[in-house]
């Protein structure tokens, strides 16, 4: 499987981006994936997951109520929608994948160790 992450950018606070992250050489249907962030000097932080279906999300609290995950599995991709943008959100933004069949995400999905394949990354910086 690889992961190519895009989107990213330079933002003003208040601002909104939407990342992309597209998968290809998926061998199998089911794959939990998930965002995670670093920022410089920091440890890479849990963002968003989502489970195959879609039908399951969970969100770090730094952000819930102004990100969204989403999956589109006919395309491959998933998307984290950012809103409300603020400096604290500067970061480098990777997306991961994770052979699952869980449909509803438990919280080791909020763990970088569970997940088998990472994209690339994209800068994302919010300006004040």
């Amino acid at each position: 499987v690889q992961l190519q992450a895009s989107g990213g950018g330079l933002v003003q606070a208040g601002g909104s981006l939407r990342l992309s992250c597209a998968a290809s050489r998926r061998t199998f249907r089911w794959y939990a994936d998930g965002w995670f962030r670093q920022a410089p000097g920091k440890e890479r932080d849990f963002v968003a997951a989502i489970s195959w279906s879609g039908g399951s999300t969970d969100y770090a609290d730094s952000v819930k109520g102004r990100f969204t995950i989403s999956r589109d599995n006919a395309e491959n991709t998933v998307y984290l929608q950012m809103n409300s943008l603020e400096p604290e959100d500067t970061a480098v933004y990777y997306c991961a994948a994770a052979i699952s069949t869980d449909s509803v995400l438990s919280r080791r999905y909020r763990e970088g160790s569970s997940y088998t394949y990472w994209g690339q990354g994209t800068l994302v910086t919010v300006s004040s």
